[in-house]
């Protein structure tokens, strides 16, 4: 009887996967999940990440071109802590001086890096100023890494 206990409990972690759901009731989300269940592993937390390079210098006043940096720095940030955007269950959005247009320029970046088939949850906030008046765009995101022993890429 212990050895079946043990043998459930060990295998208990093996079909611990996050889970994607567009719930029924909800408009079908463009590039986002609306919820996101993490299941146990290891959280990375990545904080706002913004526009500056290696030698922090910030690329550019364009947005695309910041928006460029900003997730080629999510992604070297994730791969610190031991993540990938295949990883990520959330991310924040944070635009200075927001208006649409730049809705569609931030996806186009972010499609390049992101699961599209089980895409983050997300939230996406226009703001009047961000750390630096340089700064047009910073983005934050969360990635449940599974253990070791039974993470699947």
């Amino acid at each position: 009887m212990k050895l079946l206990v043990a043998l459930l409990l060990a295998a208990a972690p093996l079909a611990a996967q996050n889970e994607f759901i567009n719930p029924e009731g909800l408009s079908k989300p463009p590039g986002y999940t609306h919820v996101v269940v993490a299941h146990p592993g290891t959280i990375v937390y990545i904080a706002g990440q913004v526009a500056n390079d290696r030698t922090g210098k910030v690329v550019s006043s364009d947005f695309r071109a910041q928006s460029e940096q900003v997730f080629a720095n999510l992604k070297t940030a994730l791969a610190a802590g031991g993540a990938s955007f295949d990883d990520v269950v959330k991310i924040n959005y944070y635009v200075r001086n927001y208006t649409p247009d730049l809705r569609a320029i931030l996806r186009e970046t972010r499609d390049k890096y992101i699961n599209k088939e089980h895409p983050p949850a997300s939230t996406l906030v226009g703001v009047a100023a961000l750390a630096t008046d340089d700064y047009l765009l910073e983005v934050e995101a969360v990635a449940v890494v599974a253990d070791k022993k039974t993470k699947k890429r």
